[in-house]
């Protein structure tokens, strides 16, 4: 759910209400936020709750840098390594995104790629470099479904998921780890072209280290980075501060 974003970044985890929806106990439920917050989903604070976390752009560009490493890392091993199997297992998956793409499928786009990534650090053999990108994926995912929700942006993932196949298949592992790393920077790329400021939580209010547990509804508003002002009650104007925080995932 929270993957698919109908739990939003910051939203609190209410075990009763999960329970209930989910058809099961509320123990079952505690353990599996436990287990959401050992991969980086969920934040707990202590005394008010379990949250959906929140990721910073800031975060996210560091969490992009060291993803690209890893998968250029990975293709560069695939291009001496590959089997028959393993290509043609890849070319199915992207030839799957295509189609995605073409029937401006999104959601089905997304569930492919993951598994096309998936599928490529476990090709390399490389268990702890899956896990530690897993991990990371799973924090970017709160938020890389909007920029993959564009239809220009599915095409231009896919191409350099073609790219990549290239590279691998014709063998060089300089040219296969650079177009891994190239794909990587070119989604963090997409996602910053379209996310807007307007569509971060306001993180203004947060308790230290967790989630907006409660938003001023007066609280200013940044557009293009420029902070905006308000009014004060002795007739002055100050600068509110800019929004922090993570993104929502669309």
């Amino acid at each position: 759910m929270i993957l698919a974003g109908e739990l939003a970044a910051g939203e609190h985890l209410h075990e009763q209400a999960l329970a209930t929806r989910l058809g099961t106990s509320r123990g079952p439920v505690r353990e599996a936020i436990r287990g959401l917050e050992r991969i980086g989903l969920v934040v707990t604070v202590v005394n008010q709750g379990s949250y959906v976390r929140q990721v910073s752009e800031a975060e996210a560009l560091e969490l992009y840098e060291i993803r690209a490493l890893l998968t250029g890392q990975s293709c560069a091993i695939l291009a001496r390594t590959v089997t028959p199997e393993q290509r043609r297992a890849l070319r199915d998956l992207a030839q799957g995104m295509a189609t995605a793409h073409e029937a401006d499928d999104a959601a089905g786009y997304f569930a492919l790629n993951r598994q096309f990534h998936e599928a490529l650090l476990g090709f390399a053999g490389n268990a702890r470099a899956a896990r530690i990108c897993g991990e990371l994926g799973n924090e970017l995912n709160l938020f890389r479904r909007r920029a993959l929700s564009v239809a220009q942006n599915m095409r231009q993932s896919n191409a350099e998921h073609a790219a990549m196949l290239d590279a691998i298949e014709a063998g060089g592992p300089a040219r296969a780890r650079a177009a891994g790393e190239r794909h990587i920077r070119g989604g963090k790329n997409r996602f910053t072209a379209t996310r807007t400021i307007s569509e971060a939580p306001d993180t203004g209010d947060l308790p230290q280290a967790g989630p907006n547990t409660a938003r001023k509804q007066d609280q200013g508003r940044t557009t293009n980075g420029t902070i905006q002002e308000a009014p004060d009650p002795g007739g002055r104007r100050r600068p509110r501060a800019a929004e922090r925080g993570g993104v929502r995932p669309s």
